[in-house]
């Protein structure tokens, strides 16, 4: 499988935990919420950090670091948010996706 193949699968399988996630907290089932956003964050930091290194891959690169950085603050992985963010930001993502990263360790 190539790394591209890798990252969309692990980045949908992610997402789609992340909507179950979003699902069991809305209807209160809290502890499978919890469950499910930290399966999904383990995911896409698997996907993200598999282009950490890889500038020339923005605004991808950017996109999922974001993504990750989000489910850690949903895990309350505050420290892991923080680091995802920094990574993010050393790249060169585009604007729109840099103030997120902000806003992210804002609310961080």
């Amino acid at each position: 499988m190539t790394k591209v193949a890798q990252i969309n699968l692990l980045h949908e399988e992610a997402m789609t935990l992340a909507g179950q996630a979003f699902h069991a907290d809305l209807h209160g089932d809290y502890s499978a919420a919890e469950e499910l956003f930290r399966k999904a964050f383990d995911l896409e930091r698997r996907g993200a950090m598999l282009l950490a290194d890889d500038t020339g891959s923005e605004p991808t690169r950017s996109v999922l670091l974001r993504s990750a950085a989000s489910l850690a603050v949903d895990c309350r992985e505050f420290r892991e948010a923080e680091r995802l963010v920094a990574i993010g930001l050393s790249g060169n993502p585009p604007h729109e996706i840099a103030d997120e990263l902000r806003d992210l360790l804002e609310t961080v």
